[in-house]
């Protein structure tokens, strides 16, 4: 080899060293730490980087003689930017035993020294002492319990020293409510924040002696709180078995709205008729439900609500033209005025009809220019009858009626969908416009099975509405199960809620010290999720519901269905509540998705009971037993076989 190929090779071995000299010097310290950590003074540190951030920690010194989980620690864990660590140590069974001993004899000492001078609340207190000590030890040695040494050290993130300082009086206060005292790692802040790091090494030792039944109350394995301080007993948290408390309309929520889904049999309808009957006996909440399955007449029947059947053979008529006023709030002046928004009606006529021109079939005919033909004669049919935006318009003058000690005007006929055929017939007869030709023809061949004159099978929306909504009912049921299930469920469903917004809804103030709290539930959602004006409609109410001191509890069990209609998910995001019951394994990977829920909690909801849930409210989540009291059974209970028995053993 050359002089000079040694001379590299020796460099390049002198580097190589050097190199690994560095890596071996490195430590865990110079890996992890930032810029630079400033521990010259006593009661903090100062940790520098591109902001500088001020640390104090703590170490537990004193507890109370009883606890409980998970009280005793929580306003620590969860105080803010705080960072805690618990150190555990179990202590021998022969050690645990001896110090007991000497404890033991020690009371026993100081109890005697107490009773030959007659104190005798002190020799009371020390006799209580020994006997739980002596207790204690028998445990021990019987194995049926464990001695541990623990020590309990945090530290508190701030920005700035002011911040530190009074954060550090509160976290002070906040502790001293459940006995515990906490005090500045003074003088040791650089040991006690190395002890808080994740490196398993508790450089200070301030322990304290513990049981296993104290050592489980310092466990951070706590439940989310969820529940409200007021409303209705919705069920027991499995986790703790403390009730909880919901209440639909609280402050807490940014919005009223919730959604159940389960999978059939899970209990979906059996919990809603259990919320509707407790809320209304207990806050006077009225509910009304739209019933695609005919389950929830008996909760009318029982809450003595009302209870309206809609079928091909039923005299109730419900008008989709049915328009109410309004009150709302003046952006200006910020009074309230009575207005009537006569275009929003139009607009939602026209969805209505739409739905209803597409068909069973869907057909895709219908387009703007049919959107446009239909919207256009739904505006003239309440121009014709003098119908404005002044909302004296809706009344017939001069036609004033008594009721009660109130006098009120006489409303004016609304416009029908047979009122609306005859005017497209007028309006096709004299059409000129090649381009409209067709629309005009395929609109009176496929609307004139809603028009009653024609003996219409699908007429029962052609007419004058034969009863109204009664404000101050606890329960009303409209049951569309009678209708076929296909096409006439789902526009019965889109057609009551326009007339439920009309009727229902919109009657509320947006003064919520006055308005009357109100839910409005869809059974069975999913049927409306193939029409698109359906859904733009069930979205607009979501957003719109809160204004109106209302919920809108939507029911399904086909969460895929939603999951695959993104138009739909605006429902969902306009919830602050979801229950979620036993789900079907299909369906649970969409929920997961959606909602973020964790391997753990979609593998309880595929194996969990009939009335066991995921109840999410807002941020929090709980796992929930729902269970009807045995008279609530009565009549929430949908099982068929069930309700055969109850009525066999007479209690119904």
């Amino acid at each position: 080899m050359s002089l000079f190929a040694k001379k590299e090779k020796q460099e390049q071995e002198n580097k190589e060293e050097e190199t690994g000299g560095l890596l071996k010097k490195t430590t865990i310290k110079d890996l992890i730490a930032p810029s630079g950590i400033d521990a010259s003074k006593m009661d903090h540190l100062e940790i520098i980087s591109n902001i500088t951030r001020y640390a104090r920690s703590f170490f537990v010194s004193t507890l109370p003689r009883m606890c409980t989980f998970p009280e005793l620690f929580r306003d620590l864990y969860f105080f803010g930017d705080v960072n805690t660590s618990l150190y555990i140590t179990p202590i021998a069974e022969s050690k645990s035993q001896n110090e007991l001993n000497k404890v033991i004899n020690e009371l026993e000492t100081e109890r005697i020294v107490a009773a030959d001078r007659g104190n005798i609340n002190r020799e009371s207190t020390l006799a209580q002492k020994r006997y739980e000590a002596e207790q204690l030890r028998d445990e021990i040695a019987a194995g049926f319990n464990k001695m541990y040494e623990a020590s309990v050290i945090a530290t508190l993130f701030t920005y700035n020293l002011e911040d530190l300082e009074r954060l550090t009086k509160l976290l002070t206060t906040e502790m001293s409510k459940s006995l515990v005292g906490i005090k500045s790692a003074w003088a040791i802040q650089e040991d006690a924040f190395k002890s808080n790091l994740p490196l398993m090494d508790d450089k200070i030792k301030k322990v304290h002696s513990f049981d296993s039944r104290s050592m489980g109350t310092t466990f951070p394995f706590t439940t989310s709180d969820v529940g409200h301080p007021t409303g209705v007993p919705l069920g027991f948290n499995k986790q703790t078995g403390t009730p909880i408390l919901f209440d639909n309309f609280h402050s807490s929520l940014t919005n009223y709205n919730m959604v159940i889904f389960a999978k059939s049999g899970a209990g979906k309808s059996v919990t809603m008729k259990t919320l509707i009957s407790r809320s209304s006996v207990l806050m006077g909440i009225e509910s009304l439900a739209l019933d695609a399955e005919g389950e929830y007449s008996i909760v009318a029947e029982s809450l003595g609500g009302i209870n309206v059947v809609l079928s091909p053979n039923s005299k109730t008529v419900i008008n989709v033209f049915d328009i109410e006023p309004e009150k709302i709030k003046d952006e200006i002046t910020g009074r309230e005025r009575i207005v009537l928004n006569v275009e929003n009606k139009v607009e939602d006529v026209t969805q209505a009809l739409i739905t209803m021109a597409r068909g069973s079939t869907r057909s895709t005919d219908v387009n703007e220019l049919t959107k446009q033909v239909i919207a256009e004669s739904v505006a003239e049919e309440y121009a014709s009858l003098g119908i404005t935006n002044n909302p004296e318009s809706l009344y017939k003058q001069g036609k004033e009626f008594q009721k009660g000690n109130k006098l009120y005007q006489e409303k004016k006929e609304m416009p029908t969908i047979g009122s609306w055929y005859k005017r497209l017939q007028e309006k096709a007869n004299s059409n000129t416009n090649p381009d409209y030709s067709f629309q005009y023809s395929y609109l009176l061949k496929v609307m004139r099975q809603y028009i009653r004159e024609y003996n219409g099978q699908m007429a029962y929306f052609d007419g004058q509405s034969t009863f109204e909504l009664l404000d101050g009912s606890p329960f009303i049921n409209l049951d569309i199960s009678q209708l076929e299930e296909r096409f006439a469920r789902p526009l019965a469903q889109q057609i009551l809620l326009s007339w439920i917004w009309e009727k229902y809804v919109k009657k509320n103030s947006e003064d919520r010290t006055k308005a009357s709290k109100k839910r409005v539930i869809v059974d069975e959602a999913w049927m409306l999720l193939p029409y698109p004006e359906a859904v733009d409609f069930l979205n607009t109410m979501a957003r719109r519901a809160r204004k109106r001191n209302v919920s809108l509890a939507i029911i399904s069990q086909r969460f895929q269905d939603f999951y695959e209609k993104p138009e739909a998910q605006a429902v969902l995001t306009s919830s602050d509540t979801k229950l979620f019951l036993a789900q079907d394994k299909s369906e649970i990977q969409y929920l997961k998705e959606v909602f973020k829920l964790s391997e753990g909690e979609a593998g309880f909801l595929i194996t969990c009971q009939k009335g066991e849930g995921l109840l999410k409210v807002g941020s929090d989540t709980a796992i929930l037993q729902i269970t009807p009291t045995a008279k609530e059974f009565e009549f929430v209970e949908t099982n068929l076989n069930k309700l055969v028995k109850m009525q066999k053993t007479g209690r119904r």
